[in-house]
């Protein structure tokens, strides 16, 4: 499944919005972005500029390096092949992965910096553990 930069970005955005517990209208205002143009980026509906994203990410005090880190972490995550995803065995050792991965189910969301928060995860069949910016150790694939 092809995940568009535009929506990995607005997921990105909303998180790390939400997770400051700020309104879209607060960091409307401070980006100077109009309220409904910064919803339909969050949302992934418009695609927005460098200058517009640089705004949005000084109102957040999220550098732009950062965003775009975890948006290529997020976008890698969710486009690896059945063949690349690791598995691990009862004892530890990893394990290629067997089988294709499908559409997986809603998990519910938590407000942290899991990767497993975003609205990505309709697409995954597992639930990532790893933390933001660790490096990935083992997936367990159901």
């Amino acid at each position: 499944m092809t995940v568009l930069l535009r929506e990995a970005i607005g997921d990105r955005l909303r998180h790390a919005r939400t997770n400051q517990r700020r309104t879209l209208r607060e960091v409307s205002r401070t980006a100077r972005v109009s309220l409904g143009y910064l919803s339909e980026v969050e949302r992934g509906r418009k695609e927005a500029s460098s200058e517009l994203l640089a705004a949005i990410c000084d109102a957040l005090e999220l550098p732009l390096s950062e965003l775009l880190h975890h948006v290529a972490s997020d976008i890698g995550a969710v486009q690896q092949t059945p063949d690349t995803v690791p598995t691990t065995v009862p004892d530890g050792r990893p394990e290629p992965a067997r089988g294709k991965l499908e559409g997986g189910r809603v998990l519910p969301s938590t407000l942290s910096d899991d990767l497993s928060d975003l609205r990505l995860q309709p697409m995954l069949s597992h639930r990532l553990t790893s933390k933001i910016g660790e490096a990935p150790k083992a997936v367990v694939a159901a």
